[in-house]
């Protein structure tokens, strides 16, 4: 029993130490995925080499060290993403008033054939703007009623499990369709502008993910992340960066697409929230997101249902309110971040410069 925990016990420290290089293979760069499963397996080995009696007192210490510190770095990851951590974004109060945006991001799942399960929650959620990934031409004629009360429609229906569909209540502007690292991933830029005139910067993403089956390397979502990121960072007028991005909320590449953005997570201080996988309750993350600038405050935030696919959608309503949002905090960003989103970029030949920002 003891070689057994003393072997399941370095393998946890493999796989919390392995993030940390600066490798960027999927087996690596994966284990940034699962911090609340490995923070639970830690806890676990932790109380087994407690609770048996062993001969070597001194090696069970050693493992309780080791088991009980991979535990402590894993919840350094997530904690933001808990109810006790500080929230970055205000609650929005009743007596504040000022222009509101919901928003319902939806991985439908390409083989996924529930439809109706989609316009059901569309019906019951009345969101502003729809933003549905993995979409084929199937689904695009499956979710044609929503035209009624859409009438801005980006589309770019695609079977690789990249499709996109935007559908929007909100007059659509300067909308383009953009393939950023690779020219079967495309993403959406358009200007939203509201009934009293507002206008926001509107960024739909879905970067290829770190994985055996799609890329064995996470570069091309890491620069998609900071070409967009950098590319809103001085932007005039509000930004919503939104999508599946195929990045949990605690990454050091999401972390890092926060910090070069100056845009807020208000998943931070709330919950994680996870929407993959729908399927597998122990395996399941955020993957889902929508990142704002700070005129925004929250009004709700919310997982729903599911429809059918590996994810379940992602609802979140925004209150403009450029005053009170002057106060929330986002992350300070250094040099050396600057440097690591160069390096990022110069892998894939990137540039801020090469993102469309509707309105200009």
């Amino acid at each position: 029993m003891l070689i057994f925990l003393t072997l399941l016990s370095f393998l946890l420290l493999l796989l919390t130490l392995a993030p940390l290089s600066h490798c960027r293979y999927w087996w690596v760069r994966v284990w940034e995925f699962p911090r609340v499963q490995l923070l639970t397996i830690a806890l676990i080995l932790a109380f087994a080499a407690s609770y048996y009696e062993f001969d070597s007192t001194l090696w069970v210490t050693c493992l309780q060290v080791i088991t009980l510190g991979c535990a402590a770095y894993q919840l350094f990851w997530i904690y933001p993403y808990t109810a006790l951590s500080r929230k970055q974004v205000a609650d929005a109060q009743s007596d504040w008033t000022g222009t509101t945006l919901k928003i319902l991001v939806s991985n439908v799942l390409t083989p996924n054939r529930q439809a109706d399960k989609l316009l059901a929650l569309v019906e019951q959620e009345k969101p502003d703007v729809l933003v549905a990934v993995e979409t084929d031409q199937w689904w695009e004629d499956q979710l044609k009623p929503l035209e009624q009360d859409y009438p801005w429609l980006i589309r770019c229906p695609q079977d690789n499990l990249y499709g996109m569909h935007v559908y929007s209540r909100v007059e659509v502007r300067d909308a383009k369709i953009q393939f950023l690292v690779d020219e079967a991933i495309p993403s959406a830029h358009l200007l939203l502008v509201t009934a009293d005139g507002l206008e926001v910067s509107l960024h739909c993403l879905h970067p290829m993910p770190p994985s055996p089956t799609e890329s064995d390397e996470s570069t091309d979502r890491d620069a998609e992340l900071v070409m967009v990121g950098k590319s809103v960072e001085q932007r005039d007028i509000p930004v919503i960066v939104t999508g599946d991005m195929n990045d949990v909320a605690w990454s050091r590449s999401t972390r890092l697409f926060l910090k070069v953005s100056g845009l807020m997570d208000p998943r931070r201080g709330r919950g994680m929230f996870s929407t993959f996988h729908a399927s597998y309750p122990f395996l399941r993350w955020p993957l889902d997101h929508v990142f704002h600038s700070k005129a925004f405050v929250l009004k709700d935030l919310r997982r729903l249902p599911s429809i059918g696919s590996d994810h379940y959608p992602f609802y979140v309503e925004l209150l403009y309110h450029p005053q009170q949002g002057a106060q929330q905090q986002k992350l300070s960003r250094t040099q050396d971040d600057e440097k690591l989103a160069k390096e990022v970029l110069n892998q894939v030949g990137g540039h801020e410069q090469h993102v469309h920002r509707p309105g200009e």
